[in-house]
């Protein structure tokens, strides 16, 4: 594994109880970071405590990413306990459920927006003012390939992933000269239990768009999120980074 290095810092992961979160937090914490941990399941942030602390500082919040005010709450609690926040890591996402668009609740599409895209909006909104006291900060927003390519039967997920990827963009040029650069990693399908959500013609579906004929691993997600995270990236903001075995090509 290389070194990056995290010494001192103090960073947020939502979803970060499991899968490509817990691999996240797992790899800042290797890096040097106190690491917040964000989500909504308590017993899962209890056991992810129990696997990560022999690491480093590891705190936790229970939080709704759809509810404003569970994140400012949460936002100042983090700062309070680790004495103050440099990196933001907007992580917490579901699939929701596949369907042809014409044929999609409506609740079920309000309810895959509300977390995918409007969670990383209130999470940034609640954190960016502690960046700028900072004067130093990093922002990495987890978005998908489908947010670029739009995958059937998943319209509101690939709907809530563009959005994350035009939120990256505007907010890399809002805080262009506040040394808080701000980008997003664009993944095809990384393996995690986020697949039980999904029907198996649809992952079939995207395993066969995958050149390296396999999905990726949680451990490259959060290699490329660690150095996103990191002082070294210093002159990348509003930037997509795609983890995708070759799909996008673009």
């Amino acid at each position: 594994m290389n070194h990056i290095d995290l010494t001192g810092r103090c960073a947020i992961v939502t979803g970060g109880a499991r899968g490509i979160g817990l691999a996240i937090a797992t790899r800042l914490l290797q890096s040097g970071a106190r690491v917040s941990l964000w989500d909504m399941d308590a017993t899962a942030l209890a056991q992810a405590t129990e696997e990560l602390k022999a690491l480093g500082t590891v705190h936790t919040a229970v939080t709704d990413v759809t509810n404003a005010e569970s994140i400012e709450a949460a936002a100042a609690a983090t700062a309070a306990a680790l004495g103050k926040l440099d990196i933001l890591v907007n992580n917490a996402g579901i699939a929701g459920t596949n369907a042809k668009t014409w044929e999609t609740d409506p609740k079920e599409w309000r309810r895959v927006l509300d977390i995918n895209l409007n969670g990383p909006f209130h999470c940034c909104r609640a954190v960016i003012p502690h960046l700028l006291r900072n004067g130093y900060g990093r922002i990495v927003n987890i978005a998908s390939i489908a947010g670029k390519e739009g995958n059937p039967n998943a319209a509101h997920y690939s709907a809530s992933k563009a959005g994350v990827i035009s939120l990256t963009k505007s907010l890399g040029k809002e805080l262009a000269t506040s040394n808080v650069v701000v980008n997003c990693v664009t993944p095809a399908v990384i393996a995690t239990d986020i697949l039980k959500q999904m029907a198996q013609t649809h992952i079939d579906y995207m395993l066969s768009k995958i050149p390296m004929g396999r999905f990726g691993k949680t451990e490259e997600a959060a290699a490329l999120v660690a150095w996103l995270s990191s002082e070294d990236c210093s002159f990348t903001t509003g930037a997509v980074f795609d983890l995708s075995g070759g799909r996008a090509t673009y």
